[in-house]
């Protein structure tokens, strides 16, 4: 059966555990949320013990994977074996091995696999046969209009009332962030119960003096955008942090070092043994993993080169032509350029 995140977690709870399950989306956070749903109620049921198999591309070692699954366990009854799919597409060995796995399930196995890249063209008979098992649970992205019914949602679940026009703010506030605002909703959750104000409705005045502004945007979100491919976001938040009077100096360690990463990652054979490599969290192995697709690895050397070169402009220690570059320009054609293909062109200009 195929579940939305809302319903997921309570369908988890009231049934026995399945043979298998698919958590699968590009909205990281809902993925995290669902996977940690399966592994709460594996522990609920008497599960301890967990296998973790990153499968990546030409990499990924399917016969490792079957030998594991099929031996038994040393420790404990039962086993929850996780399958994390960064693309989504097991290929043909793993697609037949998933099959398989399905139509007889092992009585000491219950599987899950994770997808962090999903689309109607991702499923086939491998995640067809999940479902028939089990579960699926897509997190499709929040579109915009559907913000403010999640966050919404989202309060309440944490027991605050909130005026609609507190949760349209909000919503406007974090910018289609999700984790952003899911920390925010838990903040205010905390907050209000030291007030002792969770059964009040909170209305846009008492939501304005608790949540921070969002629209302050950071580095870290600034990269994002950009490694996320949002061009538009990387130019208004931008003007956003110029405006807040921020200097580019403070901002450049975080992008070239963000950048060098991807850099590293971009030559990688294994990718998911150099994310271990390079400390790189879960939650944000997505975003790097789409980043990675838009540009090939000797461009992601010339981008970390760029920003080398708008860190010593901002400095004073670089100038084009007669006068002195614009860093602020620079750093937007750089971060444009991480975010587009197509605006590479601009490092030239």
């Amino acid at each position: 059966m195929e579940l939305n995140v809302d319903r997921f977690a309570a369908q988890l709870a009231g049934e026995p555990l399945r043979p298998a399950y698919l958590v699968a989306g590009s909205e990281t956070l809902l993925v995290l949320e669902a996977a940690d749903a399966v592994r709460s109620a594996a522990r609920a049921q008497g599960i301890d013990e967990r296998d973790i198999h990153d499968m990546e591309g030409r990499d990924a070692d399917w016969d490792a994977l079957d030998a594991a699954i099929n031996a038994p366990s040393l420790f404990a009854s039962r086993r929850l074996v996780e399958v994390r799919l960064p693309t989504g597409k097991p290929g043909t060995e793993g697609a037949k091995l998933i099959t398989g796995l399905c139509a007889e399930p092992p009585s000491d196995v219950v599987l899950l696999v994770i997808a962090g890249d999903w689309s109607r063209t991702h499923g086939g008979k491998w995640s067809e046969a999940v479902t028939r098992a089990g579960h699926a649970c897509i997190a499709w992205p929040i579109k915009p209009h559907e913000l403010t019914g999640w966050i919404g949602a989202r309060l309440r679940s944490r027991g605050v009332k909130a005026a609609p026009d507190a949760v349209a703010r909000l919503a406007q506030r974090v910018e289609g962030n999700l984790l952003a605002a899911a920390q925010e909703v838990d903040k205010l959750a905390l907050l209000l119960d030291r007030d002792g104000g969770q059964s009040a409705v909170l209305d846009l005045a008492k939501m304005e003096s608790l949540v921070a502004d969002s629209a302050r945007f950071d580095v870290f979100r600034l990269i994002d955008a950009a490694l996320n491919g949002q061009p538009a976001q990387v130019s208004r938040m931008l003007a956003g942090l110029r405006g807040e009077g921020e200097a580019i100096p403070a901002l450049m360690g975080m992008v070239v070092k963000e950048l060098n990463t991807v850099a590293v990652l971009s030559r990688a054979r294994n990718l998911a043994a150099e994310f271990k490599a390079q400390r790189v969290w879960e939650s944000k192995q997505a975003v790097y993993t789409r980043a990675l697709k838009r540009h090939p690895p000797e461009r992601w050397q010339r981008l970390l080169v760029e920003a080398g070169k708008v860190d010593r402009i901002s400095k004073g220690r670089v100038r084009l032509g007669q006068e002195s570059a614009d860093a602020w320009q620079q750093l937007e054609r750089l971060l444009l350029a991480v975010a587009d293909a197509g605006a590479v062109r601009l490092l030239a200009s």
